[in-house]
């Protein structure tokens, strides 16, 4: 009999030391250590900061300005013998959608050539059309809006300014550094044609031609 029992109070012996182990774990485990699961290798990226829907930004440019090649005619025409200028703007817009954005943009560009010099300050709206990319979107756009413009040609008696509606076709794009901050390229081509006063008469002038410019965009 005792050769019997001995063996199953072995067991039981053994078993009820299993049960013990097992339950010291579970406990642990319910009390979270060791942990339940292991932390993730790595976080999720962020979105593109960049292309989120109403992502509000500024952005400004330095540039040159090469004006239309139309022929001047006693003070009309176009500014075909000038010589390249320079140009500015700056503005502020928002991302209100990820391919399409509106701005507004505050600017000027001018050129000379000899005593005759031309200035226009364009103050525009527009939109942008935009492929989203994280780090090089190309975009055109195009807007309109109200351009000042001051021609002085001594030879032909002008030295007169005017205000017209004026509009502009773009094409450029952004290369993202981070989320928020982009280098900027863009071409513009301005359509201007105010009317000065000059040696008894009117002139109506294309004052309109290209600015090329380099800036930069920061998103808020």
């Amino acid at each position: 009999m005792k050769r019997i029992l001995t063996p199953i109070f072995v067991v039981l012996a053994v078993s009820a030391a299993a049960t013990t182990v097992l339950a010291a774990d579970y406990d642990r485990y319910e009390r979270g250590y060791p942990p339940s699961s292991p932390p993730p290798r790595a976080a999720y990226p962020p979105p593109v900061q960049h292309g989120v829907h109403g992502q509000g930004y500024f952005v400004g440019h330095l540039g040159i300005f090469s004006p239309n090649n139309e022929d001047p005619e006693a003070g009309g025409g176009g500014l075909g013998d000038y010589d390249s200028g320079g140009s500015f703007d700056f503005g502020f817009g928002s991302r209100v959608l990820p391919v399409l954005a509106i701005e507004g943009t505050f600017g000027g560009y001018g050129a000379d050539v000899g005593s005759n010099d031309v200035t226009v300050v364009p103050l525009t709206f527009g939109v942008r059309l935009i492929v989203p990319n994280p780090i090089i979107e190309p975009y055109v756009g195009g807007g309109m809006g109200l351009y000042l413009a001051h021609l002085e040609e001594p030879v032909n008696g002008i030295d007169d300014s005017d205000s017209t509606v004026g509009g502009y076709l773009s094409l450029g794009l952004d290369a993202w550094l981070n989320q928020r901050v982009a280098l900027n390229f863009e071409g513009r081509y301005h359509f201007v044609e105010p009317q000065f006063e000059g040696n008894g008469g009117s002139f109506d002038v294309n004052v309109g031609g290209w600015t090329a410019s380099m800036g930069v965009r920061i998103s808020f």
